[in-house]
């Protein structure tokens, strides 16, 4: 469980490793478009994109060990399990986000997203 305070400072902590991801992932959709067309990439071929596949789920792996749920990867949404008012709540972060300013109710989903 992450109080408001706790989610907001560990997205800060993780912006780095959020913003690799980023990175990451436009690097293998660039290479598995060029891939798929049988064009040359300068990141290499399948080998390398298997790579990129394993470098993806380790931070993945890192953020989850941590207690965050990851609930997507294009775009990265993280939800932060949280208790507000009493009642369960995540703490929801949308990759774009300049800082964590939303929760929902855990039955509720992202479309239940309200600010915080």
């Amino acid at each position: 469980m992450f109080t408001l305070a706790q989610a907001r400072h560990l997205i800060a902590t993780l912006r780095p490793r959020v913003d690799e991801f980023i990175a990451l992932r436009a690097d293998l959709a660039e290479l598995g478009a060029d891939l798929a067309a049988g064009v040359p990439n300068p990141l290499g071929g399948w080998a390398e994109a298997k790579g990129l596949e394993a470098r993806l789920h380790s931070i993945l792996e890192e953020f989850t060990a941590q207690g965050i749920q990851v609930k997507g990867y294009a775009p990265i949404l993280l939800d932060f399990p949280g208790e507000r008012d009493g009642r369960p709540v995540l703490w929801c972060w949308l990759e774009g986000d300049v800082e964590l300013r939303w929760y929902h109710r855990p039955e509720c989903g992202f479309a239940g997203r309200r600010p915080v």
